[in-house]
């Protein structure tokens, strides 16, 4: 920008003043403070998860190389995860989020868990890795399907996220319902803790492989994946497209047997405020940097350029699109 004249007062305060309102523009609420894609990627809050939690690992690394390779003030915000990141997304409170594909259904939808709040765009920068839903117990709990937790008590993961959403889908496909065992609302840390100390049977996980908090079980106790088998099986994936086949191999949690389960994508989506030429910086410095990615978490190494453009639920970011185009 040229200087003003130094006689020029009144031209060189309007000018201060255009910046300090552009500024202050920039700095607004989670969404960048600028209408629907036009916000640039000065300003980069990842919505991720519980703090031991994959999503949060996976996160907190991409926040640190869009810090350092686009220069951007970013945080890794620690959360409910799926359905309250779509809602921070949806309020301006974060530019990126971690979700689950059901969650990302449920809300363009609006139903679910999104009954009468649907979104209307919730644009995709990858899919980035599966998911596994597990149901894990310890040995001597007397589970051994997903019926027998009829009358335990399970952990249905934290409110608001996806994991709680995904054991709701589950139960009902096997004809039970919350009604039919004590459902505690946890995060992973705190489901295992009450797991050792025998006030909880089992807890619903929907994690990357391995979950660092059931690995942490398994230090003390003999961890069971309990399998997906039979008509609810069939059912989840009939009725759900999201829902994959999928295998927690044996050995994974201590001694466990393989367990036959299933898989859901997990997917980072955009704020529809970033403009697209910001959803493409992001996109390119992410992936330009997928060794560092990858070597965050062992459920990272499945990131991939091709993995990232299958996107089951939604539509990929036209800035996301563009740089995946340009990789051929």
């Amino acid at each position: 920008m040229k200087r003003t004249p130094a006689g020029s007062k009144l031209v060189t305060a309007a000018a201060g003043l255009a910046a300090m309102t552009l500024m202050l523009s920039a700095c607004g609420g989670g969404g960048g403070g600028g209408e629907e894609g036009e916000a640039s990627a000065d300003f980069i809050t990842v919505a991720t998860g519980g703090s031991s939690g994959v999503y949060y690992q996976v996160g907190a690394t991409m926040s640190e190389i869009l810090a350092d390779e686009l220069g951007a003030d970013t945080s890794v915000q620690s959360t409910g995860a799926s359905v309250e990141n779509l809602t921070l997304i949806q309020d301006g409170g974060a530019e990126l989020a971690f979700t689950q594909g059901d969650a990302v259904d449920q809300a363009l939808g609006g139903t679910g868990a999104f009954e009468g709040k649907k979104i209307d765009s919730l644009p995709v920068v990858a899919n980035l890795y599966n998911q596994y839903v597990q149901l894990v117990t310890i040995e001597g709990s007397g589970i051994e399907s997903i019926e027998d937790i009829k009358g335990k008590a399970v952990s249905v993961g934290d409110q608001n996220s996806g994991v709680e959403l995904n054991a709701r889908t589950v139960v009902d496909a096997y004809g039970l319902s919350y009604e039919d065992f004590t459902a505690d609302y946890l995060p992973y840390s705190e489901a295992i803790d009450q797991m050792r100390n025998g006030q909880l049977d089992a807890a619903f996980v929907t994690s990357g492989l391995p979950n660092s908090a059931v690995t942490d079980l398994a230090t003390s106790d003999e961890v069971k994946v309990i399998p997906f088998t039979g008509d609810g099986r069939e059912k989840l994936l009939s009725e759900h497209s999201y829902f994959g086949e999928g295998e927690v191999p044996a050995g994974t949690y201590g001694d466990n047997e393989a367990a036959d389960t299933l898989t859901i994508p997990n997917l980072l989506v955009a704020s529809p405020s970033l403009s697209d030429d910001a959803v493409y910086d992001i996109t390119k410095t992410l992936f330009d940097n997928i060794d560092q990615i990858q070597s965050s978490h062992n459920a990272a190494k499945d990131i991939t350029v091709d993995g990232a453009q299958n996107v089951p639920v939604s539509e990929l970011a036209p800035g996301a699109k563009k740089y995946f185009d340009e990789q051929g």
